[in-house]
């Protein structure tokens, strides 16, 4: 398997922490509820549970299946071979090439990319249709820029 399942899982929970930090009042919070009208009330009488539940099963979809596919290089030569891990071929491939690029420094570069390209546009085109703020983009694609940077250099660090 070219990837690390356990990576994948701290990779998700690591969004626990970027957000726990980046959401804090001293740092972006208090920016992000004036920016969407949020106040310590409306928040605690969210349903924590479901929020973070769903947070956390959100993260895990992100770690299993978007980021390895962006960071390790090597997942694309085994959906050229269907995955048949036996595939001549693929053997000989990863002797030579298995752990090319496989660092936290690459991965953290490709997660960052990801965020910079996909997530912060996507962020700003519906936060203009919204009728959000920049500051209230920036902020919530900055959470996500940091996130994956993080996620993308424990996956493909933590082999």
């Amino acid at each position: 398997m070219p990837f690390n399942p356990i990576a994948c899982l701290v990779a998700a929970l690591s969004t626990f922490l970027v957000g726990f930090i980046w959401y804090n009042p001293k740092v972006f919070g208090t920016i992000w509820m004036n920016e969407t009208g949020m106040t310590e009330e409306k928040a605690q009488k969210g349903n924590m549970i479901k929020i973070f539940g769903l947070t956390l099963l959100f993260s895990l979809m992100i770690s299993f299946m978007v980021v390895p596919s962006m960071v390790i290089h090597q997942i694309g030569a085994f959906q050229l071979v269907g995955g048949d891990e036996t595939n001549a071929s693929l053997i000989e491939f990863m002797k030579d090439k298995g752990d090319a690029f496989r660092s936290f420094k690459h991965g953290a570069l490709h997660g960052f990319f990801a965020g910079l390209m996909f997530v912060l546009p996507v962020t700003a085109i519906n936060g203009l249709f919204e009728h959000k703020s920049w500051k209230y983009i920036l902020v919530t694609a900055g959470y996500w820029i940091v996130s994956l940077t993080i996620m993308g250099a424990i996956i493909c660090g933590w082999k």
